[in-house]
């Protein structure tokens, strides 16, 4: 009887990553749903805002055929602040993992599924982020997942860390229409992204799990003490602003 049970759990659990490994293997080639060939991921499709500068160099203004507002801008001219304040509250392991943080995803699972936080967050990586924004849709599905995952090993394997970061941050919305560090910090702060504080950084990291809310609420107490977070973690003295 035992072994007979034995070699049915193992009959399952063949059976299990059998089916796993085909229904990757169908995404790997495109045989279900969308995937992104080498091209696509070297040159990834963005809107950006057209913009006017005159012959001294000012910025006239801006102006895009969509609603959403984008400015490009390179790794090079982000603040540094900015980038410690995405990495302490988005993927502290971002250098070290390779796509996947699979401690952060078995705590998202654990406290997520199992104790019910539904505060908890969902694992995902900046890079997991990026492949979803540049070429996924936001239906959420095991084989969308899947997707995901295959794109995110694609992405850390042809480009370096410092390129997809600087593609997620050109294309992260930070508030309704406002999509890029650019944007945000001219939106926000009148200022440009490579001059952004430390405060003016945690602030714009901690509104990034509900943006639209908070473009509305700058003010709520749970931003601010989120924001002071960041910073600790950031290990800045810097004023929330």
């Amino acid at each position: 009887m035992r072994k007979k049970f034995v070699i049915t759990l193992w009959v399952i659990l063949f059976l299990c990553i059998s089916a796993v490994s085909l229904a990757f293997y169908a995404i790997w080639h495109g045989w279900i749903g969308y995937m992104p060939n080498l091209y696509q991921l070297e040159n990834p499709v963005n809107k950006y805002a057209s913009q006017a500068v005159s012959a001294d160099g000012k910025l006239l203004g801006t102006w895009s055929y969509s609603r959403a507002n984008r400015i490009f801008v390179g790794f090079d001219d982000l603040s540094p602040w900015l980038v410690k304040a995405l990495v302490a509250t988005e993927d502290e392991r971002f250098y070290d993992h390779s796509g996947i943080d699979y401690r952060a995803l078995a705590r998202a699972v654990v406290k997520r599924g199992l104790l019910g936080q539904s505060n908890a967050g969902g694992g995902s990586t900046i890079t997991q982020q990026l492949a979803k924004n540049l070429f996924l849709s936001g239906n959420r599905s095991y084989f969308r997942k899947g997707q995901e995952i295959i794109i995110t090993y694609m992405l850390e394997f042809w480009m370096e860390k410092e390129r997809i970061f600087e593609l997620y941050l050109n294309l992260v919305e930070f508030g309704t229409g406002v999509f890029g560090a650019e944007a945000a910090a001219r939106h926000y702060y009148g200022t440009s992204a490579s001059s952004l504080s430390a405060g003016q950084a945690a602030r714009l990291a901690a509104m990034l799990p509900k943006p639209r809310y908070f473009d509305k609420h700058r003010n709520s107490g749970y931003l601010m003490h989120r924001t002071a977070l960041i910073l600790r973690r950031m290990g800045s003295a810097d004023v929330p602003r």
